[in-house]
């Protein structure tokens, strides 16, 4: 059977299926069913369609309702007003320069732009541009699609008109709200202009990365000269495409590197693919001919691109940064405020915050501002010469450092940096800084005002002296205890920088000396009042972490994050201005260009110490110049008769070095340091202290020379009302007691005269005391009292139990180097030297080296260490019994010159007596002979001094007085080594 008559043979079979109406009465239920179903669906569907629609209708309404409805006036300025400099100026209305715009542009025409440049753009950016009404809805359809679906493929939905809207109108911030308002607007702007007016807009202020010199770019006549050397109406196809495709991710696409100069092969290869892609839109378009698309793809780019270029050339980049950054600020508080915001809302939202910051951008660009600051032009060039010629910076540093983002480890080299700032008291105003030793492409860093550093023993003054001294807890000749301490609750010992204790000193000495104990000790009194927020908030100091001020380290620069330079220099004025913080500034005022004041700077003192805690503070402060840590900067000033006060400051490891100084108008920091901070001190051929005070001088120096009423006052910082000079025992800061004066232990210094002492010293008090081992100790029950110094001085016990001084090992400890012999006259009680006076009921050991000259004995002291002195013993001759003569706590004894044997008991703490020493026999005991009878008497007669002439006859005579062998007299009696053992149990 063939297929023609298998097919006829079922077909005959499915007809006659058909005639017995089955399958029509099936089909006709299903249908009804499938139909209703369907219709059912269609009904929900447009209801929900209307209600969906209804829904994002409110929504969108609701997004748009405080976006005014713009005027074609108002839309023509906005999108036309590509941009219009703004102008920086020093101190006096000295011109400084136009604003360095992050984005440079040449404004152009659509005539001037080749027809395939223009299709390249549309074909890639906005393909039914010459169609739609601003906004393609299938677009923004996929686009919102995408993002609530959180797709890894966002295609966009903007259109050019769209693009043009966020550039010059709205922000970059991404929300629905900006979004909805660049909708409606971008309806609006098509219904007033023509597309050619838009498609010109936009190309002029579209961004396209960099031009060869590193620059931002942005506008297609400018693109094409910085990328290509081209005007816009000069590129070929393959140009073309190449520039359509940077503003997609210009920073991607560009082929030169931000420093200036082609990027490597790597780099260039993503702008090299994105022109394939819009090659290929162009051609799927029909703008160009398959031909034309072949020898485009072909075609060698990168031998267009720009090489001869020349990087930028500016005179003040750091002032010109900061300037912009500062006025920014400003303007951006300002339109914020405009539009019914806070400063603190700004703070609290980073996404209003960064929207805000957009619009003040943008206005900086296009409004034309004239910004005048308060930097010294004269003062400012002296200062980055000094700076550029100085030599005694110290070595650069070679070393592995490693990246915290790829954590690659490379060996780097940096030079030390400096910074410094310039201000004046009483105004605040910032008349000069130093921003770094270069300004470069690698390192555009502003080391005075954006690094954070710790700030080492300048913190000092301001985190622990001065609020000590205004809550009355400490005055300037308040006595400190330097002695080994703990951080409370740790095992953490800190040091001074000299590895050395320093004993009880006045606050003024230990901060003229920039002791780290005294501070720390300080601050502990006064940490849980919480003086960070307390003080140094109010002193302009915001960087600081939160809860800092719990670290007591802090009191001594240890912070977390550190201060910046401006900050510090700022925050020590406040002294001289009587404790009032007057905050810093460098923008005076901000005009526009017809001269109408949108800005203009006005001082908000702010109450931080009262002016009796500024001035004593400023007076302690004057010490660290006249005879502590900065005493060096004395040698260096070119007017050494200013009155400056000032301080040192060394963090950890050295890694920062300070010096702030002030006079009664102005305050001058410096700063030394690696910008990443190393162990490697800066101390190659000068103390390292000494480099920067030297620059700090020569600055000042400079300054000097250029503006002396500024720099060099005559008049002297005044001393308010409410200071008193008082008398104090130095030992307690109480007032003096008659034992201190009797001591020699009284001095005077300032006082707030609300925190003057009233209560009397109670520190010494009277009491027997014996010289032990060169320290006085009071006497025993057992301690013989001939060696007792009867009514001397001592420590009051409880005095020592009440400032925690009985828990030292060794109470010399609290004895300073000043005036330290006043101190060693006074006992410590025995009790209190714990093991270095304990019975071990060993006598001490014999004294040696007996000798005798004319009418006096002398010999070696004993080697234990508890011994209270010596008691002398005579015999009439070798044969007599030994009685006592005298004793002393010295180690010679004036004898008569009659002859004797004599010997030297060492007594100790305890009343134990040594061993006698090794006896000595004065005068000759042997039968004289006749003819000797005659020079005995003379002897007698003149005096006879106890020496004996040689008497060969009698060789066992002890009397003999050899001077070689009194010499070798240094034998020891036989249980010396006992003797030695004992003393060293004692010490």
């Amino acid at each position: 059977m063939n297929f023609k008559n298998l097919l006829q043979k079922y077909s005959k079979k499915v007809s006659e299926y058909w005639k017995t109406g089955k399958v029509q009465r099936t089909s006709r239920i299903t249908y009804d069913v499938v139909w209703n179903i369907v219709l059912f669906f269609l009904i929900i569907g447009f209801i929900g369609m209307f209600f969906g629609v209804g829904v994002g209708a409110g929504y969108f309404a609701s997004l748009v309702k405080d976006e005014p409805i713009r005027a074609y006036e108002s839309m023509e300025k906005d999108i036309y007003n590509y941009e219009e400099t703004s102008r920086l100026y020093f101190a006096n209305n000295v011109y400084l320069g136009d604003i360095r715009s992050d984005i440079h542009r040449e404004e152009t025409t659509l005539d001037e732009i080749s027809v395939t440049l223009k299709d390249a753009v549309i074909a890639t950016e906005d393909e039914y541009f010459e169609t739609h009404n601003g906004i393609v809805p299938k677009a923004i359809v996929r686009a919102l699609l995408q993002e609530f679906t959180n797709s890894d493929m966002k295609s966009g939905g903007s259109t050019l008109t769209q693009q043009l809207i966020k550039n010059q109108i709205l922000t970059n911030e991404v929300s629905f709200e900006r979004k909805a308002k660049e909708i409606l607007l971008a309806l609006r702007l098509e219904r007033f202009f023509e597309k050619d007016e838009i498609l010109e807009a936009y190309l002029n202020i579209v961004p396209y990365g960099r031009d060869a010199s590193g620059r931002n770019i942005a506008g297609i006549q400018t693109a094409a000269q910085g990328i290509f050397g081209l005007n816009a109406d000069e590129v070929n196809i393959a140009q073309a495409a190449y520039l359509a495709g940077l503003p997609q991710s210009p920073s991607q696409y560009t082929p030169f590197a931000s420093g200036g100069g082609l990027k490597d092969e790597e780099g260039i290869q993503p702008g090299l693919t994105r022109m394939k892609v819009v090659l290929h839109r162009m051609y799927e378009m029909e703008y160009i001919t398959e031909e034309e698309y072949q020898e485009a793809l072909e075609y060698d780019i990168t031998e267009d691109f720009v090489t001869d270029y020349k990087t930028r050339d500016e005179n003040y980049p750091h002032v010109q940064d900061e300037l912009v950054r500062r006025a920014t600020d400003i303007i951006k508080e300002k339109l914020a405020e405009e539009d019914g915001y806070s400063l603190e809302d700004l703070e609290e939202d980073d996404e209003l915050n960064q929207q805000f910051e957009m619009l003040a951008e943008r206005d900086l660009r296009q409004n034309g501002y004239h910004i005048h600051s308060t930097i010294d032009k004269k003062i400012y060039d002296a200062f980055q010469e000094i700076v550029k010629n100085y030599k005694h910076y110290g070595p650069d540093w070679t070393g592995p450092v490693k990246d915290p983002i790829t954590g690659e480890v490379k060996e780097i080299t940096q030079q030390v940096q400096v910074s410094g700032s310039l201000i004046e008291n009483n105004t605040g105003r910032i008349i000069s800084f130093v921003g770094g030793r270069d300004f470069n492409d690698e390192d555009q860093y502003n080391y005075a005002t954006q690094a954070l550093r710790s700030n080492g023993s300048t913190m000092k003054p301001l985190l622990v002296y001065a609020p000590a001294m205004e809550k009355g807890v400490l005055q300037p000749g308040t006595p400190i205890a330097d002695v080994e301490m703990t951080y409370p609750g740790t095992n953490i010992k800190p040091s001074n920088f000299d590895r050395s204790f320093h004993g009880i000193l006045s606050t003024r000495t230990n901060l003229a000396n920039s002791y780290n104990i005294p501070a720390i000790k300080g601050y502990i009194e006064i940490m849980n009042d919480n003086p960070v927020e307390e003080y140094l908030e109010k002193m302009g100091i915001t960087s600081l972490d939160e809860n800092e001020y719990a670290n007591p380290s802090l009191s001594i620069g240890g912070t977390t994050r550190g201060i910046t330079i401006e900050e510090n220099t700022n925050a020590y004025a406040t002294f001289a201005n009587g404790g009032k913080f007057v905050d810093a500034y460098m923008i005076e005022k901000i005009t526009t260009s017809d001269g109408e004041v949108i800005y203009e700077h006005e001082p908000e003192p702010v109450e931080v110490f009262s002016p009796q805690t500024s001035y004593l503070t400023l007076d302690m402060l004057r010490d660290v110049i006249s005879n502590g840590t900065g005493s060096y900067v004395k040698s260096q000033l070119s007017h050494p008769g200013v009155d400056w006060y000032g301080k040192t400051g060394t963090s950890q490891d050295r890694w920062d070095i300070h010096f702030v100084g002030s006079n009664p108008n102005v305050t001058f920091s410096t700063w030394l340091g690696y910008n990443i901070p190393q162990q490697q001190c800066l101390d190659c051929d000068m103390y390292y202290s000494h480099r920067n005070m030297k620059l700090w001088a020569e600055l000042v120096n400079t300054a000097t020379e250029i503006n002396p009423e500024l720099m060099a006052p005559s008049n002297s910082f005044e001393r308010p009302d409410g200071i008193v000079s008082r008398s104090i025992c130095a030992i307690s800061g109480m007032l003096p007691s008659d034992l201190c004066s009797e001591a020699g232990l009284v001095t005077t210094d300032l006082f707030n005269a609300k925190f003057v002492p009233t209560e009397v010293d109670d520190s010494l008090m009277r009491g027997a005391y014996v010289m032990v081992n060169g320290k006085a100790v009071i006497a025993g029950p057992n301690t013989p009292k001939e060696f007792v110094d009867g009514d001397g001085l001592t420590f009051n016990p409880e005095f020592l139990k009440r400032n925690g001084y009985d828990k030292l090992g060794d109470i010399t400890q609290l004895f300073p180097n000043v005036n330290r012999s006043a101190w060693e006259k006074i006992s410590l009680p025995s009790n209190d030297l714990g093991s270095e006076i304990q019975d071990d009921g060993k006598a001490p050991s014999a004294p040696t080296s007996l000798n005798n000259s004319g009418k006096t004995l002398s010999w070696k002291a004993s080697s234990s260490k508890d011994v209270v002195g010596y008691r002398i013993y005579r015999a009439a001759n070798p044969d007599a019994k030994f009685e006592l003569v005298g004793s002393t706590v010295e180690t010679e004894f004036s004898i008569p010159s009659n002859k004797a044997v004599y010997h030297v008991k060492a007594v100790d703490y305890f009343g134990m007596e040594s061993s006698a020493s090794k006896e000595i026999v004065i005068g000759d005991f042997s039968e004289p002979k006749e003819e000797d009878k005659k020079d005995n008497e003379e002897d007698k007669s003149s005096g006879n001094n106890g020496k004996n002439k040689d008497n060969k006859d009698n060789k066992d005579n002890k009397g003999n007085n050899d001077n070689s062998e009194q010499d070798e007299g240094t034998e020891e009696p036989p249980d010396s080594e006992d003797q030695d053992e004992t003393g060293d149990n004692n010490s």
